[in-house]
């Protein structure tokens, strides 16, 4: 058989606008954070400290073990991961009230899905993580932008007025909040479960790094079954190329994801080496310490070099105000430091980085400031 001789002409390249997209998705931009060569790069919140000589050797160790099985599915629930991310959280949990997937992201997807979708809504308190507005749209689910204060705090009185209102079906709070940094009042918390008609999901990403005294949602868990926090393994334990994200919840919100999860969704190399790094757990939380002095010295000089400064429980300062912060991003960059505007008016932020990195950071925002007065 041979085709028409129209098959063969060469076509114009294709675009989205000729493919058919759902209608809702057109005209929007996939997440991304710049990746630019820069000698500096401050923008998306890794912790700067690679892995030990002794993890990678452990890591190896346990990809050698499991090679002979890869033509093999690997385990379907992952329930020694599982078992294993449920002895570090501690409160009690097992690993039937723990979940993992390929990064936070997936877990927040997957809690989408199964209580998400067509018909129904999720809200959450803006400026804050953009993807959980990203993934809602994704699954179809109707998006309600709350408002967070000007200092970007949250008012118990406010969430739960908002949500009576609107009665989502996902309700999203995040603590420490990305990206403003700043913690959440537990009192929200409180005021937001008896407020909300479905579920709570309390992204705690940034947990690790919270000043000291800061609760976490996961001591409301037993008597809050629509209550869910999430954590990764991306940021403290800085290991953001493994892709491993995790939830605690009721042991029959894990029961609901296992409907919507894809087939052996986490591979056997993901599950092994997320393993290896929780039996680093002491050495990699270590660089936990050192992190949190670089943030503290970053808002401290910030403030000193006359900008505005957000107070952050992350591992991570906004600062501002600037008149045009593209434009002071964009020099910055100039001096080899890459730092992220998260598209909020007036603010950048930038990555509490290793010393050496903080020290190019505010050597460079210095003369950029002192050039522009």
């Amino acid at each position: 058989m041979r085709f028409p001789a129209s098959f063969h002409r060469p076509a114009r390249r294709t675009t989205l606008a000729d493919l058919p997209l759902r209608e809702d998705l057109r005209g929007r931009s996939a997440y991304g954070a710049p990746q630019l060569a820069a000698a500096v790069r401050l923008n998306t919140n890794e912790n700067p400290y690679p892995p030990s000589a002794a993890l990678v050797a452990d890591l190896a160790e346990a990809v050698e073990a499991v090679g002979p099985e890869l033509n093999r599915y690997p385990d379907r629930d992952a329930v020694a991961l599982r078992t294993d991310l449920a002895g570090y959280l501690g409160h009690g949990l097992d690993a039937s009230q723990v979940w993992a997937a390929n990064g936070s992201n997936e877990v927040l997807q997957q809690l989408l899905q199964a209580f998400g979708g067509a018909g129904r809504s999720a809200m959450g308190f803006e400026p804050s993580y953009s993807m959980h507005r990203l993934i809602a749209l994704a699954t179809g689910t109707r998006w309600i932008a709350g408002h967070r204060a000007a200092d970007f705090t949250l008012a118990p009185a406010v969430a739960a007025a908002a949500i009576t209102e609107q009665r989502p079906d996902v309700v999203f709070l995040t603590s420490p909040n990305n990206p403003t940094g700043t913690a959440l009042d537990p009192a929200v918390i409180a005021a937001v479960l008896p407020a909300a008609p479905g579920m709570v999901v309390v992204d705690e990403a940034y947990a690790e790094f919270a000043q000291a005294g800061a609760v976490s949602a996961l001591t409301l868990l037993p008597q809050h079954p629509r209550l869910v926090v999430t954590r990764t393994m991306s940021k403290a334990f800085a290991m953001a190329g493994t892709r491993l994200g995790y939830l605690a919840a009721d042991p029959a919100v894990v029961e609901a994801l296992q409907l919507v999860r894809l087939p052996y969704h986490l591979s056997a190399l993901t599950q092994a080496a997320a393993r290896v790094a929780l039996a680093h757990t002491g050495e990699l939380l270590g660089t936990v310490t050192a992190v949190k002095a670089e943030r503290d010295r970053l808002v401290d000089r910030l403030t000193a070099l006359g900008c505005e400064v957000v107070p952050s429980d992350a591992n991570f300062a906004l600062f501002g105000k600037f008149p045009d912060a593209p434009a002071v991003w964009q020099l910055l960059l100039a001096h080899g430091v890459l730092v992220r505007d998260v598209g909020l008016p007036g603010w950048l932020r930038v990555t509490a980085g290793l010393p050496s990195e903080v020290d190019a950071f505010l050597a460079a925002l210095a003369v950029v400031l002192e050039e522009n007065r």
